[in-house]
C-alpha cells in the first residue's frame, strides 16, 4: 500500500493508494474517526456500482450510515444540488461529530467537500474518488466548490479531507471516454512538472499497458500535487501551475453547457491552443505544441476547436477566478516538463486565442 502524507501549516492527512482498498474503508475510517454516524454522498451512477458495497463495509465496521444520492454531471454541481444536500443532512440530524464520505468523481468530491466545509461551519469528510480525474487530481489538495451560471468553481473554499482512499480497481467500470478524460489531467502534470512522465505516456503501447501501470501513474501525480500544495496551499503562486489548460478549458465547458466536452477534453484543447500561441509569441520553446498534439491524439482527446468560438471564449475568460484586477494569471510552458505562471493583462489575452 502506498501512503502519501500531505503536511500543511495547520493540519495533515494521508492519501492511501492500493488496488482493492475500498474493502478496507471501514478499518481505515476508524483510524481517523471515532464518531458513529457517516453520510455517504454519491451520484446515481456510482451508487449503482459501489454505493451498497461501501454501505455494507462501513456498517460492518460499526457505523450508522445514511446515503445522499445526487444527479451526475458537471451541470449539476450547483447551488440547487448543494441545497438538496443540506436539507438531507438536516433530515438525518447530522452534527459536527459526524462525517461525510464523498464516493464519486470530481463533481461528487467538489460538491460534497463544499457541503462539508459549510454545513454547521464545517464537518469532517473523506474522499473516495472513483474516476481517474478525481484520483490523480481533484480529490487531493482541498479545493471544493460549486459552479454558477457565470462561471465554473466561482463559489468555493479550501477545505481538506481527513483522508483520501484511492482504489485503482474502481477505474475498471469507467467508460473509455471518461478514463481518457482523466488521462488529460495526467498529461497536464507531465507538461508542467515531469518530462519523464510525458515520455512514459508516449511509450505506452495500448490501454492494457496503461492500466497495468496506472497505480504508479496515480502515485506520481499525487506526489507532484502534494509537493505543490504543501508549498502553496492557498493558490497564490506555484499552485497556479495546476491550471495549465484550464482557463480556456473552463470557458469551453461553459460555452457548451458542460454537455459536449468533458472537463479533461476541454482542458486538452486548452493546453494545445495556449501552447501554439505561446510558441508564436516566443514564450515557449518550439516543438511543445506538436508533442502535446501527438499525445492527445494517442489518447483520443481533442486538441482544437472551431475558431468561430474564439470570441465567446475570450468573453468567458473575463470571469475566470484566476483574474486579479486587470491581470490574468495564466500558465505557459517553457518546454515539456517545465511550466510557469505568466501575468497577462486581460486586454492582451486575445493574443493567446
Amino acid at each position: 500500500m502506498k501512503k502519501i502524507e500531505v503536511k500543511l501549516t495547520n493540519e495533515k492527512y494521508s492519501i492511501y493508494i492500493e488496488r482493492g482498498i475500498l474493502e478496507l474503508a471501514g478499518d481505515k475510517v476508524k483510524e481517523i474517526f471515532d464518531g458513529e454516524k457517516i453520510i455517504i454522498i454519491t451520484d446515481d451512477n456510482v451508487n449503482l456500482l459501489y454505493g451498497e458495497r461501501l454501505r455494507e463495509i462501513l456498517e460492518k465496521a460499526g457505523f450508522i450510515i445514511n446515503v445522499i444520492i445526487i444527479p451526475p454531471g458537471e451541470k449539476n454541481k450547483n447551488s440547487e444540488t448543494l441545497n438538496r444536500i443540506y436539507k438531507e443532512l438536516i433530515k438525518f440530524q447530522t452534527t459536527r461529530s459526524d462525517m461525510i464520505v464523498a464516493l464519486g468523481g470530481g463533481v461528487v468530491g467538489d460538491v460534497a467537500g463544499f457541503a462539508a466545509s459549510t454545513y454547521v461551519r464545517g464537518i469532517s469528510y473523506v474522499q473516495i474518488p472513483t474516476s481517474l480525474i478525481a484520483q490523480v487530481d481533484s480529490s487531493v489538495g482541498g479545493k471544493v466548490a460549486i459552479n454558477l451560471e457565470e462561471g465554473k468553481n466561482l463559489i468555493g473554499s479550501f477545505y481538506h479531507p481527513k483522508m483520501v482512499l484511492i482504489d485503482p480497481d474502481l477505474l475498471k467500470t469507467l467508460d473509455q471516454r471518461y478514463f481518457n478524460d482523466g488521462v488529460a489531467e495526467v498529461i497536464k502534470y507531465a507538461c508542467i512538472k515531469d518530462k519523464k512522465l510525458f515520455e512514459t505516456l508516449l511509450r505506452v503501447k495500448n490501454n492494457q499497458e496503461l492500466n497495468d501501470n496506472i497505480t504508479d501513474i496515480i502515485c506520481k501525480c499525487c506526489e507532484i500535487k502534494k509537493e505543490i500544495v504543501q508549498r502553496d496551499e492557498r493558490d497564490k503562486s506555484e499552485r497556479m501551475l495546476l491550471n495549465f489548460g484550464h482557463t480556456i478549458g473552463h470557458a469551453i465547458e461553459k460555452i457548451f453547457k458542460y454537455e459536449k466536452y468533458t472537463h479533461g477534453e476541454a482542458v486538452a484543447i486548452g493546453m494545445h491552443l495556449i501552447t501554439i500561441q505561446s510558441e508564436k509569441l516566443e514564450l515557449s520553446k518550439m516543438g511543445a505544441a506538436i508533442q502535446i498534439k501527438e499525445i492527445l491524439i494517442k489518447f483520443d482527446l481533442p486538441y482544437e476547436i472551431d475558431k468561430k468560438y474564439y470570441e465567446e471564449i475570450r468573453k468567458e475568460i473575463a470571469n475566470d477566478k484566476k483574474r486579479e484586477g486587470s491581470i490574468l494569471n495564466h500558465v505557459l510552458l517553457k518546454e515539456i516538463g517545465k511550466g510557469y505562471v505568466s501575468k497577462i493583462p486581460i486586454v492582451e489575452f486575445s493574443k493567446f486565442i
